[in-house]
This record gives C-alpha cells, structure tokens and sequence, in this order.
C-alpha cells in the first residue's frame, strides 16, 4: 500500500482555506489503496498530525519518525494554496528529492501564480485576458496615468495571492491609493485590472486519462459587489453548475481552458477562470491548486460530471505515478 503524505497548511493568510481541502481529500482518498499521512506545514515546522499528536517531518529527506517507525512517503497531494503550493516552492522541493506530487511542476506553478507575467504570456499566445498593470510597491505611481490605461472601475489586486485576500473594486481616483496600500501589504507586486462587465464563470480541468478533460463550466453570481472572500467562502454567491450559458459559449470556454492548460504546461487538478464580456470568454486567473474544502467549486463541478471526491482523488494520485 502507497504511502501518501496530503500537504496542507502553507505560509499565506489561504492557510485556513487549504487545511480544509486537505481534510477533504484525506476524507474521500480511497484507505484501501491509500495510508494516508496529514502534514501541515506552516513557515515554523512541518509536522505528521496524527490522533492529536505531532511528528516533526525532517525537511532534508521529507521523512517521518512515528512510534519509532521511520516513514517515508511514495508520493504528495498538495492541498497548499498560495506560498510556497502554489508559487513553484514545494514543487522544486519534491523534485529535489524525487517525490511525485499531484499538481503542476515547478515552472508551471511559477508562471501561474504571477497573475502579472501570466497574462502577459498567456496575451503573447493569442488568448484573450482581461487588460492589466503589474507594479512594484518601490515604483513611482502616477494614479492618472494608471486610470487612463485602465479606466475605472478596476481591480486592485495582489499579484501573487488566491481566495481574493486584498482585492478592491475601485470606482474612484480618490479611493486608488488606499486600494494599493491595501494589496501592497500583502505582496511587493499589485495588479491593476480593468473591470469587465460581464458574466463570470470558471472551468475545471485535469489530464488524468492521458488526454485534458474539462468538467462543467460553474457560473458565479455575487451578492457582493464582486467575487470576494465571502463570497467564496461565506455563503455570499450563487454557484451555479453548469453556468447559464449558451452551448456555443460553453465550447468555447472549455476549448480555450485546454488551451491554456497547455500552453502552462499545467499537470493533474487546474481551474481557469473567466469573465464572458460582449460574448467573448476573457481569462483572468489560472489556478494550479484549485480549492477542495466543501464550499469549493472543484468539488461541485465533479459532483455535477458523475464523479465521485474519491474517484476524482484516485486518478490525481494514480497519475502520478504515470
């Protein structure tokens, strides 16, 4: 039997958010194919969580020493949104000491999280995104420069972070300032988004039967003013599988995720997400580690395509082992 150690935990504020996809996915993973070993990570230690007790984990061989046995582990779901599950860290990490792992490699998972230079590459390769500024907290802004390439309203967001944590909606010049202080306490780099009016859906996507598969397109409908963290998180939106959408818009949407999802190099659980404006589906943000908790859209895409947690699980670990 396979040991396969589910990391969870990370070093952002999507801590909370990843301990519960991680509780998820050591919930459905299948034990009679499975032992499966929960680590949480956290900037401090690294420890094997087990019946209330902690197992520190020996990062120079990502091993474990439980009840006097000596553990090592065959292969890692990453279950760590943001730093370092998202952003290349864990991933050049395992690949250091050949482990296999669910999500995308290291330069995929890099690329991605840089909101910033992932539109610009994904804009070089022909697909459509929502029109963007990258800057540097050290940077000289000059806000009317900034409103007149982006127009308001716009988003103002950190450029390497997930579940909306910093986002702003700014409708004014004189709220601009206040929304980058906002963002840049959370990252060096923000990105300025125009606002896209329009519907916005996302798209599940996995390669885990040697070809790119999408699951049903969701359709997200805020009672905020957009997709922000309670949205997401506390009950403040609609999700709605599959998305409201003409067939012909649907197609599209799925085509142009396994696009991109090629285009990234991306590899096992991917979700893209979009804003349909003037009928033209616009990405504006790839996720390599895509939320598993039970208010996340993954989970509900499969549910809606026939397929089990489990079943959706089994083929993430056994593909990595391809």
């Amino acid at each position: 039997m396979k040991r396969i150690a589910v990391v969870m935990g990370g070093y952002s504020s999507e801590k909370a958010i990843s301990l519960k996809s991680g509780e998820v996915v050591l919930n459905n993973l299948d034990r009679t194919l499975y032992k499966t070993y929960p680590v949480i990570i956290d900037e401090k230690e690294w420890n094997v969580s087990l019946e209330d007790q902690l197992f520190p984990v020996n990062k120079l061989d990502f091993s474990v020493h439980i009840n006097g046995e000596h553990i090592t582990f065959d292969g890692v779901f990453i279950a760590v949104h943001g730093i370092p599950g998202e952003n290349g860290e864990l991933q050049s990490y395992f690949d250091t000491l050949h482990i296999p792992y669910t999500s995308s490699g290291a330069k995929a998972s890099a690329i991605s999280f840089d909101k910033g230079k992932c539109n610009h590459f994904l804009m070089d390769n022909g697909i459509t995104c929502a029109p963007s500024l990258k800057i540097h907290k050290n940077q000289t802004i000059h806000l009317n420069q900034l409103i007149d390439t982006i127009k308001l309203p716009c988003f103002v967001k950190p450029n390497s972070y997930g579940s909306s944590f910093g986002i702003s909606k700014v409708y004014q010049k004189s709220h601009l300032q206040a929304a980058l202080f906002k963002a840049f306490e959370l990252d060096s780099y923000v990105l300025i988004e125009s606002y896209l009016d329009g519907t916005e859906v996302t798209c599940g996507v996995y390669n885990f039967q040697h070809s790119i598969q999408t699951l049903p397109i969701t359709e997200i409908v805020s009672e905020n003013d957009f997709f922000d963290y309670a949205a997401k998180y506390e009950g403040k939106s609609q999700e709605i599988t599959p998305a409201r959408i003409s067939d012909d818009l649907s197609s599209k949407v799925s085509s142009i995720t396994k696009e991109v999802y090629e285009l990234l190099q991306l590899n096992g659980l991917a979700r893209v997400d979009f804003i349909i404006c003037n009928n033209k589906p616009h990405v504006i943000e790839v996720n390599t580690v895509p939320g598993l908790s039970e208010e996340s859209i993954i989970p509900k895409q499969a549910q809606e395509a026939g397929i089990s947690l489990q079943s959706l699980f089994n083929m993430a670990v056994k593909h990595m082992f391809y």
